[in-house]
């Protein structure tokens, strides 16, 4: 269907002003936060309600036209590239918080709610919502729920699908779906789970549930330097094993220590190889013992600076490093990839020096910031894609990294999700079976095809065509790990 013909029937179910056709209007529509790659879409319709999003879906699924649902486009994966001759559904504007209950401890809100919102509407009742992804001043609970996001206080508290209780799904044809709800749990299949970081392939989520904890009666942070970024490696494992699990446990390296100095002056030393900030929360009793313990056990583990933060200021201004560290990354190059895999946590600093010789490859520098304490790395890789092969080496550094995780036992996401970005690397960790029952699901819920089609699950065709790179259950060879 050609785009006059698709605007004009999509603007019999929306307001006229609801539907964008016009060629420059849909330029900032092109793609998320994974700039790379652009691809306007056919026509984008920006819906107000449940009822207008089941219209959209219910004519797009009767003419065959493609839908990729888009909340605040901050996803670096990829996930909301428009399809070329589809639909974007931006449910940027059903962007309200429905029902907040103190006594509940529930929060029941629009897709479009920025994860932020939530927290601040909440904090007058003493509670809060626990993922926090560092975009969380934009990113919008839809896009959490599609992606199952994390965050820095994803160790203790869990990502998205922990804190979720339920959502309405909108299928492919325009059906409601009520999938969990405001009860802790529910009968049936956990449809709920499968749901959470499925990307936009099984449905448009249209309404979420999400659980609200109490905020902590005591919480320091610590902020310890060390002089190797595999010692620092190592000291994440050695305060976990000890049995203490901190709030959020982050590590950064020396480059991006100096670029978040230089952008928002944090306080960090920027004589460090790396820092680990580690944040612990609890009652004032607890709190205290646990900082004394960390303290001894991240000294022994070779940190050299150790600072303890209790007030909120401070606690505040250690923090601002770490959430604008992505940002301040692009200061100092013309563009950057980031990289999304986990690994097990023992093995951080063999991981980690690997990432360097690979850097010493590929002739690229490549600034270290993640969830240390659940082994979700995001390596930043600099590069400038105004210098020819540049961005494609970017890529293959990439793909190595995240073969790399899979080599120790760990994965090609932590929470960015695959989008179009790391499809290739799906081959590397499942199996030609596993990725036959993945397409058997979106059949179930999409038997068409037209929901984000390209996306996440790669065709076996793919796979074969890449020479089955896949090892399933032990540990891949990897030239980075042969070294060891």
């Amino acid at each position: 269907m050609d785009r006059e013909t698709l605007a004009a029937r999509l603007r019999e179910v929306l307001p006229p002003e609801d539907v964008v056709d016009d060629e420059e209007a849909l330029r900032p529509y092109a793609g998320d936060a994974l700039t790379a790659y652009r691809q306007q879409p056919r026509v984008v319709v920006l819906p107000r309600s449940i009822e207008q999003v089941q219209q959209v879906m219910a004519l797009c699924s009767a003419e065959g036209v493609p839908v990729v649902a888009r909340g605040a486009g901050t996803g670096l994966s990829g996930g909301a590239l428009p399809h070329e001759a589809g639909v974007l559904l931006v449910l940027a504007r059903m962007n309200r918080i429905l029902e907040l209950d103190p006594v509940g401890r529930i929060a029941r809100l629009e897709p479009g709610v920025r994860n932020l919102a939530i927290s601040e509407a909440a904090a007058p009742h003493g509670l809060y919502y626990a993922p926090d992804p560092s975009s969380q001043i934009a990113c919008s609970i839809g896009g959490n729920v599609a992606e199952n996001s994390g965050g820095v206080h994803c160790l203790k508290y869990g990502l998205t699908v922990h804190n979720l209780l339920g959502v309405k799904l909108v299928t492919v044809d325009g059906e409601l779906l009520e999938l969990g709800g405001a009860a802790l749990d529910s009968p049936g299949l956990d449809l709920l789970a499968l749901v959470t970081g499925s990307e936009g392939l099984l449905g448009v989520v249209v309404e979420v549930t999400v659980r609200l904890l109490p905020v902590a009666a005591s919480v320091q942070v610590l902020l310890a330097a060390f002089d190797s970024v595999a010692a620092a490696g190592d000291a994440v494992s050695a305060v976990i094993s000890r049995g203490i699990l901190p709030a959020g446990m982050e590590m950064m390296d020396r480059l991006a220590i100096e670029a978040a100095e230089d952008f928002v002056g944090a306080g960090y030393p920027r004589d460090a190889a790396a820092i680990l900030l580690c944040e612990l929360d609890g009652e004032p009793e607890e709190v205290a013992a646990q900082v004394e313990r960390v303290t001894e056990i991240l000294r022994a583990a070779g940190a050299g600076d150790i600072r303890a933060a209790s007030d909120p200021a401070e606690r505040a201004r250690l923090w601002a490093g770490r959430k604008a560290a992505f940002p301040a990354v692009g200061r100092i190059a013309p563009d950057y990839y980031c990289m999304d895999g986990t690994i097990p946590r023992r093995h951080l600093a063999e991981v980690l020096t690997g990432i360097g010789r690979l850097s010493e490859e590929f002739d690229l520098a490549v600034a270290n910031v993640f969830h240390a304490g659940d082994g979700n790395l995001h390596p930043l890789i600099l590069y400038d894609a105004n210098q020819p092969g540049q961005l494609q080496r970017a890529e293959d550094f990439g793909a190595r990294i995240l073969e790399l995780c899979v080599a120790v036992g760990g994965t090609i996401t932590g929470e960015h999700g695959v989008g179009i970005e790391k499809i290739d690397q799906m081959c590397v960790q499942f199996t030609a079976l596993e990725l036959e029952r993945f397409h058997g699901l979106k059949a179930a819920f999409d038997p068409a095809g037209l929901l984000n089609p390209g996306k996440a699950v790669p065709t076996l065709a793919r796979c074969a065509e890449l020479g089955g790179m896949h090892v399933h259950g032990g540990r891949l060879p990897h030239p980075e790990l042969e070294r060891f």
